[in-house]
Protein backbone atom coordinates (compact mmCIF):
# COMPACT_ATOMS: atom_id res chain seq x y z
CA UNK A 1 0.00 0.00 0.00
CA UNK A 2 1.35 3.42 -0.93
CA UNK A 3 0.35 6.99 -0.62
CA UNK A 4 0.58 10.06 -2.77
CA UNK A 5 4.07 11.48 -3.03
CA UNK A 6 5.36 14.99 -3.65
CA UNK A 7 5.92 16.14 -7.20
CA UNK A 8 9.61 16.79 -6.54
CA UNK A 9 11.64 15.31 -9.37
CA UNK A 10 8.58 15.10 -11.62
CA UNK A 11 7.66 18.71 -12.24
CA UNK A 12 9.07 21.89 -10.80
CA UNK A 13 7.25 23.12 -7.66
CA UNK A 14 4.73 25.83 -8.43
CA UNK A 15 4.23 24.91 -12.09
CA UNK A 16 1.16 22.71 -11.66
CA UNK A 17 -1.44 24.47 -13.86
CA UNK A 18 -4.80 25.56 -12.49
CA UNK A 19 -6.80 24.73 -15.60
CA UNK A 20 -8.31 21.23 -15.58
CA UNK A 21 -7.55 20.91 -19.31
CA UNK A 22 -3.90 21.84 -18.73
CA UNK A 23 -3.71 19.44 -15.79
CA UNK A 24 -5.12 16.67 -17.97
CA UNK A 25 -2.48 17.32 -20.64
CA UNK A 26 0.28 17.37 -18.01
CA UNK A 27 -0.97 14.13 -16.49
CA UNK A 28 -0.99 12.28 -19.80
CA UNK A 29 2.40 13.68 -20.78
CA UNK A 30 4.05 12.56 -17.52
CA UNK A 31 2.12 9.51 -16.34
CA UNK A 32 0.43 7.79 -19.25
CA UNK A 33 2.39 4.54 -19.11
CA UNK A 34 1.38 1.09 -17.99
CA UNK A 35 1.84 0.22 -14.32
CA UNK A 36 0.63 -2.25 -11.73
CA UNK A 37 -1.87 -1.07 -9.08
CA UNK A 38 -0.13 0.64 -6.17
CA UNK A 39 2.17 2.94 -8.13
CA UNK A 40 3.48 5.93 -6.13
CA UNK A 41 1.26 8.84 -7.11
CA UNK A 42 2.19 12.53 -7.16
CA UNK A 43 -0.01 14.49 -4.78
CA UNK A 44 -1.31 16.87 -7.46
CA UNK A 45 -2.25 13.96 -9.72
CA UNK A 46 -4.03 12.13 -6.91
CA UNK A 47 -6.03 15.21 -5.92
CA UNK A 48 -6.90 16.01 -9.54
CA UNK A 49 -8.03 12.45 -10.26
CA UNK A 50 -10.25 12.19 -7.20
CA UNK A 51 -11.70 15.65 -7.80
CA UNK A 52 -12.83 14.32 -11.19
CA UNK A 53 -14.47 11.37 -9.41
CA UNK A 54 -16.44 13.86 -7.32
CA UNK A 55 -17.48 15.82 -10.42
CA UNK A 56 -18.58 12.64 -12.20
CA UNK A 57 -20.69 11.49 -9.25
CA UNK A 58 -22.21 14.97 -9.01
CA UNK A 59 -23.36 14.74 -12.65
CA UNK A 60 -24.85 11.31 -11.97
CA UNK A 61 -26.61 12.50 -8.83
CA UNK A 62 -28.13 15.53 -10.57
CA UNK A 63 -29.24 13.44 -13.52
CA UNK A 64 -30.74 10.75 -11.28
CA UNK A 65 -32.67 13.27 -9.19
CA UNK A 66 -34.23 14.86 -12.25
CA UNK A 67 -34.80 11.44 -13.82
CA UNK A 68 -36.89 10.23 -10.87
CA UNK A 69 -39.04 13.36 -11.08
CA UNK A 70 -39.24 13.04 -14.89
CA UNK A 71 -40.72 9.53 -14.65
CA UNK A 72 -43.53 10.77 -12.43
CA UNK A 73 -44.52 13.26 -15.14
CA UNK A 74 -43.72 11.84 -18.58
CA UNK A 75 -44.00 8.45 -20.26
CA UNK A 76 -41.27 9.21 -22.81
CA UNK A 77 -37.67 8.86 -21.66
CA UNK A 78 -35.53 8.30 -24.81
CA UNK A 79 -32.79 10.95 -24.89
CA UNK A 80 -34.43 12.69 -21.93
CA UNK A 81 -32.28 15.54 -20.52
CA UNK A 82 -31.83 13.77 -17.14
CA UNK A 83 -30.41 10.74 -18.97
CA UNK A 84 -28.00 12.95 -20.89
CA UNK A 85 -26.74 14.57 -17.68
CA UNK A 86 -26.31 11.14 -16.11
CA UNK A 87 -24.48 9.93 -19.22
CA UNK A 88 -21.94 12.76 -18.88
CA UNK A 89 -21.12 11.48 -15.40
CA UNK A 90 -20.93 7.89 -16.62
CA UNK A 91 -18.57 8.91 -19.43
CA UNK A 92 -16.19 10.57 -16.99
CA UNK A 93 -16.33 7.47 -14.76
CA UNK A 94 -15.42 5.17 -17.66
CA UNK A 95 -12.38 7.32 -18.45
CA UNK A 96 -11.29 7.39 -14.79
CA UNK A 97 -11.55 3.61 -14.41
CA UNK A 98 -9.55 3.19 -17.62
CA UNK A 99 -6.83 5.55 -16.31
CA UNK A 100 -6.56 3.75 -12.97
CA UNK A 101 -6.52 0.37 -14.74
CA UNK A 102 -3.77 1.32 -17.19
CA UNK A 103 -1.46 3.41 -15.00
CA UNK A 104 -1.97 1.76 -11.60
CA UNK A 105 -1.93 5.23 -10.04
CA UNK A 106 -4.10 6.21 -7.07
CA UNK A 107 -5.33 2.69 -6.33
CA UNK A 108 -4.30 -0.73 -5.09
CA UNK A 109 -5.58 -4.10 -6.31
CA UNK A 110 -8.68 -4.12 -4.10
CA UNK A 111 -9.83 -0.58 -4.80
CA UNK A 112 -9.18 -1.05 -8.53
CA UNK A 113 -11.14 -4.32 -8.63
CA UNK A 114 -14.08 -2.60 -6.92
CA UNK A 115 -13.97 0.28 -9.41
CA UNK A 116 -13.76 -2.11 -12.35
CA UNK A 117 -16.38 -4.52 -11.01
CA UNK A 118 -18.84 -1.73 -10.28
CA UNK A 119 -18.34 -0.21 -13.72
CA UNK A 120 -18.78 -3.57 -15.49
CA UNK A 121 -21.99 -4.29 -13.56
CA UNK A 122 -23.33 -0.82 -14.36
CA UNK A 123 -22.50 -1.14 -18.06
CA UNK A 124 -24.20 -4.54 -18.20
CA UNK A 125 -27.27 -3.25 -16.36
CA UNK A 126 -27.75 -0.28 -18.71
CA UNK A 127 -28.51 -2.29 -21.87
CA UNK A 128 -30.55 -4.79 -19.84
CA UNK A 129 -32.70 -1.91 -18.56
CA UNK A 130 -33.19 -0.59 -22.11
CA UNK A 131 -34.06 -4.09 -23.34
CA UNK A 132 -36.53 -4.49 -20.48
CA UNK A 133 -38.20 -1.23 -21.51
CA UNK A 134 -38.38 -2.32 -25.15
CA UNK A 135 -39.94 -5.69 -24.29
CA UNK A 136 -42.17 -4.78 -21.35
CA UNK A 137 -42.72 -1.05 -21.63
CA UNK A 138 -41.67 1.56 -19.11
CA UNK A 139 -40.56 0.32 -15.69
CA UNK A 140 -42.91 1.97 -13.22
CA UNK A 141 -40.87 1.20 -10.12
CA UNK A 142 -37.43 2.22 -8.90
CA UNK A 143 -37.12 -1.25 -7.34
CA UNK A 144 -36.98 -3.32 -10.54
CA UNK A 145 -34.09 -5.83 -11.03
CA UNK A 146 -32.40 -3.83 -13.80
CA UNK A 147 -32.61 -0.63 -11.76
CA UNK A 148 -31.22 -2.38 -8.70
CA UNK A 149 -28.26 -3.58 -10.81
CA UNK A 150 -27.57 0.03 -11.79
CA UNK A 151 -27.61 1.13 -8.16
CA UNK A 152 -25.42 -1.81 -7.08
CA UNK A 153 -22.87 -1.14 -9.80
CA UNK A 154 -22.61 2.50 -8.76
CA UNK A 155 -22.44 1.48 -5.08
CA UNK A 156 -19.52 -0.89 -5.67
CA UNK A 157 -17.74 1.74 -7.74
CA UNK A 158 -18.07 4.40 -5.02
CA UNK A 159 -16.80 1.93 -2.42
CA UNK A 160 -13.74 1.35 -4.60
CA UNK A 161 -13.11 5.10 -4.82
CA UNK A 162 -13.52 5.45 -1.04
CA UNK A 163 -11.10 2.56 -0.52
CA UNK A 164 -8.53 4.09 -2.85
CA UNK A 165 -8.77 7.57 -1.33
CA UNK A 166 -8.45 6.19 2.20
CA UNK A 167 -5.25 4.35 1.31
CA UNK A 168 -3.52 6.94 -0.85
CA UNK A 169 -4.52 10.34 0.56
CA UNK A 170 -2.53 12.05 3.28
CA UNK A 171 -4.23 12.66 6.64
CA UNK A 172 -5.71 16.11 6.95
CA UNK A 173 -8.68 18.29 6.18
CA UNK A 174 -8.73 17.54 2.45
CA UNK A 175 -8.83 13.81 3.13
CA UNK A 176 -11.84 14.23 5.43
CA UNK A 177 -13.69 16.56 3.06
CA UNK A 178 -13.31 14.27 0.05
CA UNK A 179 -14.34 11.24 2.13
CA UNK A 180 -17.39 13.14 3.34
CA UNK A 181 -18.35 13.99 -0.24
CA UNK A 182 -17.93 10.39 -1.38
CA UNK A 183 -20.10 9.11 1.48
CA UNK A 184 -22.79 11.67 0.59
CA UNK A 185 -22.84 10.25 -2.95
CA UNK A 186 -23.00 6.70 -1.60
CA UNK A 187 -25.85 7.63 0.76
CA UNK A 188 -27.75 9.24 -2.11
CA UNK A 189 -27.25 6.17 -4.30
CA UNK A 190 -28.32 3.83 -1.50
CA UNK A 191 -31.38 5.86 -0.52
CA UNK A 192 -32.42 6.64 -4.10
CA UNK A 193 -34.94 3.81 -4.56
CA UNK A 194 -36.94 5.11 -1.57
CA UNK A 195 -37.80 8.06 -3.78
CA UNK A 196 -40.46 5.82 -5.33
CA UNK A 197 -42.59 6.25 -2.21
CA UNK A 198 -41.60 9.88 -1.61
CA UNK A 199 -42.65 11.02 -5.08
CA UNK A 200 -45.44 8.45 -5.21
CA UNK A 201 -47.44 9.64 -2.21
CA UNK A 202 -47.37 13.25 -3.43
CA UNK A 203 -48.41 12.09 -6.90
CA UNK A 204 -51.30 10.05 -5.51
CA UNK A 205 -52.60 12.94 -3.42
CA UNK A 206 -52.31 15.28 -6.41
CA UNK A 207 -54.54 12.95 -8.46
CA UNK A 208 -57.03 12.68 -5.58
CA UNK A 209 -57.44 16.45 -5.42
CA UNK A 210 -57.97 16.62 -9.16
CA UNK A 211 -54.56 18.05 -10.10
CA UNK A 212 -52.59 15.09 -11.50
CA UNK A 213 -48.86 15.70 -11.91
CA UNK A 214 -48.42 12.93 -14.50
CA UNK A 215 -49.44 13.31 -18.13
CA UNK A 216 -52.57 11.40 -19.18
CA UNK A 217 -50.42 9.30 -21.54
CA UNK A 218 -48.40 8.02 -18.56
CA UNK A 219 -51.48 7.36 -16.42
CA UNK A 220 -53.15 5.51 -19.31
CA UNK A 221 -50.06 3.35 -19.78
CA UNK A 222 -50.02 2.46 -16.08
CA UNK A 223 -53.74 1.67 -16.15
CA UNK A 224 -53.38 -0.65 -19.17
CA UNK A 225 -50.73 -2.66 -17.32
CA UNK A 226 -53.40 -3.88 -14.89
CA UNK A 227 -56.35 -3.77 -17.28
CA UNK A 228 -58.04 -0.79 -15.62
CA UNK A 229 -59.35 2.57 -16.71
CA UNK A 230 -57.52 5.56 -15.25
CA UNK A 231 -59.00 5.25 -11.78
CA UNK A 232 -57.79 5.24 -8.19
CA UNK A 233 -56.59 1.63 -8.40
CA UNK A 234 -54.55 2.36 -11.53
CA UNK A 235 -53.01 5.55 -10.15
CA UNK A 236 -52.17 3.79 -6.87
CA UNK A 237 -50.53 0.98 -8.88
CA UNK A 238 -48.39 3.59 -10.63
CA UNK A 239 -47.52 5.80 -7.67
CA UNK A 240 -47.41 3.45 -4.67
CA UNK A 241 -46.55 -0.11 -5.79
CA UNK A 242 -44.14 -0.75 -2.89
CA UNK A 243 -45.37 -2.13 0.49
CA UNK A 244 -45.33 0.34 3.39
CA UNK A 245 -42.88 -1.80 5.39
CA UNK A 246 -40.08 -1.26 2.85
CA UNK A 247 -39.70 2.49 3.32
CA UNK A 248 -38.68 2.58 7.02
CA UNK A 249 -36.51 -0.54 6.90
CA UNK A 250 -34.55 0.82 3.95
CA UNK A 251 -34.64 4.50 4.86
CA UNK A 252 -33.67 3.99 8.50
CA UNK A 253 -31.95 0.60 8.65
CA UNK A 254 -29.79 0.57 5.54
CA UNK A 255 -29.13 4.32 5.64
CA UNK A 256 -27.90 3.93 9.23
CA UNK A 257 -25.36 1.35 8.08
CA UNK A 258 -24.05 3.76 5.44
CA UNK A 259 -23.79 6.56 8.01
CA UNK A 260 -22.07 4.26 10.50
CA UNK A 261 -19.43 3.28 7.93
CA UNK A 262 -19.02 6.95 7.03
CA UNK A 263 -18.49 7.84 10.69
CA UNK A 264 -15.90 5.09 11.10
CA UNK A 265 -13.86 5.86 7.99
CA UNK A 266 -13.95 9.65 8.27
CA UNK A 267 -13.07 9.34 11.95
CA UNK A 268 -14.61 12.65 13.05
CA UNK A 269 -17.06 12.93 15.97
CA UNK A 270 -20.07 14.20 14.04
CA UNK A 271 -19.30 12.73 10.63
CA UNK A 272 -22.57 10.75 10.43
CA UNK A 273 -24.62 13.87 11.12
CA UNK A 274 -22.54 15.85 8.61
CA UNK A 275 -23.06 13.31 5.81
CA UNK A 276 -26.81 13.09 6.49
CA UNK A 277 -27.04 16.89 6.74
CA UNK A 278 -25.17 17.42 3.47
CA UNK A 279 -27.47 14.98 1.67
CA UNK A 280 -30.55 16.70 3.11
CA UNK A 281 -29.16 20.09 2.08
CA UNK A 282 -28.90 18.79 -1.49
CA UNK A 283 -32.48 17.53 -1.37
CA UNK A 284 -33.69 20.88 -0.02
CA UNK A 285 -31.87 22.75 -2.80
CA UNK A 286 -33.29 20.51 -5.52
CA UNK A 287 -36.88 20.68 -4.20
CA UNK A 288 -37.64 24.30 -5.21
CA UNK A 289 -35.64 23.89 -8.42
CA UNK A 290 -37.80 20.95 -9.54
CA UNK A 291 -40.94 22.79 -8.48
CA UNK A 292 -39.84 25.92 -10.30
CA UNK A 293 -39.32 24.12 -13.62
CA UNK A 294 -42.69 22.40 -13.35
CA UNK A 295 -41.71 18.91 -12.24
CA UNK A 296 -43.08 16.74 -9.42
CA UNK A 297 -41.43 17.06 -6.03
CA UNK A 298 -41.06 14.45 -3.27
CA UNK A 299 -41.36 14.47 0.48
CA UNK A 300 -37.96 15.19 2.06
CA UNK A 301 -36.53 12.61 4.53
CA UNK A 302 -35.74 15.01 7.37
CA UNK A 303 -35.59 12.04 9.77
CA UNK A 304 -32.21 11.09 8.27
CA UNK A 305 -30.63 13.88 10.31
CA UNK A 306 -31.83 12.13 13.48
CA UNK A 307 -30.45 8.83 12.16
CA UNK A 308 -27.05 10.47 11.60
CA UNK A 309 -27.12 11.98 15.09
CA UNK A 310 -28.01 8.57 16.59
CA UNK A 311 -25.06 6.98 14.76
CA UNK A 312 -22.64 9.59 16.11
CA UNK A 313 -23.96 9.21 19.65
CA UNK A 314 -23.58 5.43 19.39
CA UNK A 315 -19.91 5.84 18.50
CA UNK A 316 -19.40 8.17 21.45
CA UNK A 317 -21.05 5.68 23.79
CA UNK A 318 -19.33 2.63 22.28
CA UNK A 319 -15.84 4.15 22.27
CA UNK A 320 -14.54 1.74 19.58
CA UNK A 321 -16.01 -1.31 21.37
CA UNK A 322 -17.75 -3.11 18.49
CA UNK A 323 -20.42 -4.91 20.53
CA UNK A 324 -21.29 -1.87 22.65
CA UNK A 325 -21.36 0.40 19.60
CA UNK A 326 -23.59 -2.03 17.71
CA UNK A 327 -26.02 -2.32 20.62
CA UNK A 328 -26.15 1.43 21.23
CA UNK A 329 -26.48 2.08 17.51
CA UNK A 330 -29.42 -0.30 17.12
CA UNK A 331 -31.28 1.21 20.06
CA UNK A 332 -30.58 4.85 19.26
CA UNK A 333 -31.15 4.64 15.51
CA UNK A 334 -34.43 2.76 15.95
CA UNK A 335 -35.67 5.18 18.60
CA UNK A 336 -34.50 8.37 16.87
CA UNK A 337 -35.32 7.25 13.34
CA UNK A 338 -38.85 5.94 13.87
CA UNK A 339 -39.91 8.65 16.29
CA UNK A 340 -38.67 11.41 14.00
CA UNK A 341 -40.28 9.77 10.97
CA UNK A 342 -43.58 9.60 12.89
CA UNK A 343 -43.31 13.27 13.84
CA UNK A 344 -42.58 14.16 10.21
CA UNK A 345 -45.64 12.19 9.08
CA UNK A 346 -47.81 14.25 11.46
CA UNK A 347 -46.77 17.61 10.02
CA UNK A 348 -49.46 17.51 7.37
CA UNK A 349 -52.44 16.90 9.73
CA UNK A 350 -51.00 19.29 12.33
CA UNK A 351 -50.45 22.19 9.94
CA UNK A 352 -52.58 21.49 6.85
CA UNK A 353 -55.54 19.60 8.25
CA UNK A 354 -57.33 17.52 5.62
CA UNK A 355 -55.34 18.86 2.68
CA UNK A 356 -54.69 16.28 -0.03
CA UNK A 357 -50.92 16.12 0.40
CA UNK A 358 -48.47 14.39 2.74
CA UNK A 359 -45.30 15.17 4.65
CA UNK A 360 -44.04 11.56 4.57
CA UNK A 361 -44.90 8.29 2.79
CA UNK A 362 -46.99 5.59 4.52
CA UNK A 363 -45.05 3.61 7.14
CA UNK A 364 -45.70 0.25 8.80
CA UNK A 365 -44.57 0.73 12.39
CA UNK A 366 -44.70 -3.00 13.15
CA UNK A 367 -41.25 -3.03 11.52
CA UNK A 368 -39.69 -1.46 14.64
CA UNK A 369 -38.52 -4.77 16.25
CA UNK A 370 -37.24 -6.01 12.88
CA UNK A 371 -35.25 -2.81 12.46
CA UNK A 372 -33.85 -3.11 16.00
CA UNK A 373 -32.52 -6.63 15.46
CA UNK A 374 -31.39 -5.97 11.90
CA UNK A 375 -29.52 -2.81 12.88
CA UNK A 376 -27.61 -4.62 15.63
CA UNK A 377 -26.46 -7.22 13.10
CA UNK A 378 -25.65 -4.64 10.42
CA UNK A 379 -23.66 -2.51 12.83
CA UNK A 380 -21.73 -5.50 14.11
CA UNK A 381 -20.88 -6.85 10.66
CA UNK A 382 -20.08 -3.43 9.24
CA UNK A 383 -17.80 -2.39 12.08
CA UNK A 384 -16.07 -5.77 12.09
CA UNK A 385 -15.23 -5.94 8.40
CA UNK A 386 -15.00 -2.30 7.29
CA UNK A 387 -12.01 -1.15 9.31
CA UNK A 388 -10.40 2.20 8.93
CA UNK A 389 -7.22 2.06 6.86
CA UNK A 390 -4.73 4.86 6.77
CA UNK A 391 -2.05 5.44 4.15
CA UNK A 392 1.43 3.94 4.38
CA UNK A 393 4.22 6.31 3.55
CA UNK A 394 6.70 5.00 1.02
CA UNK A 395 9.37 6.70 -0.96
CA UNK A 396 8.86 7.35 -4.63
CA UNK A 397 8.56 10.07 -7.19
Amino acid sequence: MTKAVDVSGVVEPGVIPRSPIAKTRLFFRLHWHRGAPGQPTPQWALNFCYSMWLIAFAFKMLGSTWDMSWHFKFLRDDLAPPHLINTVGTGILVVLVAIHSYTGLGCDKRSLRLMQGGMILFLIAGPLDILNHRLNGLDLTAWSPSHMMLYLGTEIMILGVIDGWMKFSAPGRLRSLVLTGLWVFLLENTFFSNGQQEYGIIGLRAWERGEPEAEHELLSFAAKQIGHPVDLAAVTHFTMPIPAWVYPLWGIGVSALVLALARKTIGKQWAGTAVAGAYLAYRLIMWPILLGIGFPVPTVPFYLLAVGLAVDLAFRIGREHKLLTAGAGALLVTAFGYSTLWIQSQLRPWFLGDAHTESAPPVDYWTVPIALVGLAILFWVGLRFFTRQGPKVTSGA
